[in-house]
């Protein structure tokens, strides 16, 4: 009588353990519980009543309302800061990139005197905490508006320059690395069919920058976009973004924590949206732009 019963294949001498796999899979699935626990835990808040929320926790909510998705509206005026937040992430990410790319491709491409200078300027800044520029900023801006009558202080304009002063030195510095990884061929073959430096720039290495480019954005949007710090300083009632604006759903007597679980996941659908749909280009970018 034949053995009829299937044999499985030898495991490969090259293929992992078993311990190790087992091990991955408990990592991971830990890992996933560590990372997803606040996330259902400001969803389940966002959905209860203010009393159920302000009580003992409880892990499933024992009555379901979208109320709180509606009274975010009204409480505080988060629609003005949403705007106030997209004008001011939206102008800081242009600039950052338009700025960086050209400033990455000179340093990229063309030898001239301080370009080790330059560099080493824009890498140095990364060193330095925040808060440190933080009264320098505001003095100047005063002085500025004082003497010239442009309203720095508490403008939109005044918080632009302001997220460029630390998100334009990393941009121009991570572009610098990935132009680098585009071979100057392109360039000559460029110039071979007619192109100046600007036709070069623009119909040859942006295209293959994009990658690149994209992580930039990325980068400049959500700094801008989540920074609380200069924005409670230097914004008033009406130029306020997000980040500074979830502060309002915490009054005197009392603190509304499913609105502010609320707020929270709406202010963050546009960055998490946009992470999500860029993704393959802001990895690239990052891998290549990290290894010359």
């Amino acid at each position: 009588m034949s053995d009829t019963a299937p044999r499985r294949k030898p495991r490969s001498p090259m293929a992992a353990p078993r311990s190790f796999l087992w091990t991955r899979r408990i990592f991971l699935t830990l890992l996933t519980g560590f990372v997803l626990l606040p996330v259902y835990v400001m969803v389940s808040s966002s959905l209860k009543p203010l009393a159920d929320v302000s009580g003992k926790f409880q892990w499933l909510p024992t009555e379901i309302t979208l109320r709180p998705y509606v009274d975010i509206w009204q409480t505080v005026p988060l629609a003005d800061y949403f705007v106030n937040s997209l004008v001011v992430a939206g102008a800081a990410t242009v600039c950052s990139v338009v700025v960086a790319v050209f400033a990455a491709y000179a340093v990229s491409r063309y030898s001239f005197r301080g370009k080790r200078v330059f560099t080493v300027t824009v890498l140095s800044t990364q060193m330095f905490p925040g808060i440190l520029f933080l009264l320098p900023l505001f003095l100047i801006y005063v002085n500025v508006g004082n003497a010239t009558g442009i309203a720095l202080f508490g403008s939109r304009g005044g918080l632009i320059l302001t997220y460029l002063t630390f998100s334009l030195p990393f941009s121009i510095w991570m572009l610098i690395g990935y132009f680098d990884s585009i071979p100057r061929d392109l360039d000559e073959a460029a110039k071979v069919d007619g192109c100046g430096p600007l036709g070069a720039l623009f119909r040859v290495i942006v295209p293959a920058a994009l990658p690149g480019i994209v992580a930039v954005a990325v980068y400049a949007f959500m700094t801008a976009w989540g920074e609380v710090l200069f924005a409670s300083v230097m914004t008033n009632d009406t130029t306020r973004t997000l980040a500074v604006g979830l502060q309002g759903y915490a009054t005197q007597n009392d603190v509304y924590w499913n609105q502010v679980m609320a707020a929270s996941l709406v202010v963050s659908v546009p960055v998490v949206a946009g992470f999500l749909l860029l993704q393959r280009y802001f990895v690239a970018g990052l891998t290549a732009g990290a290894v010359k």
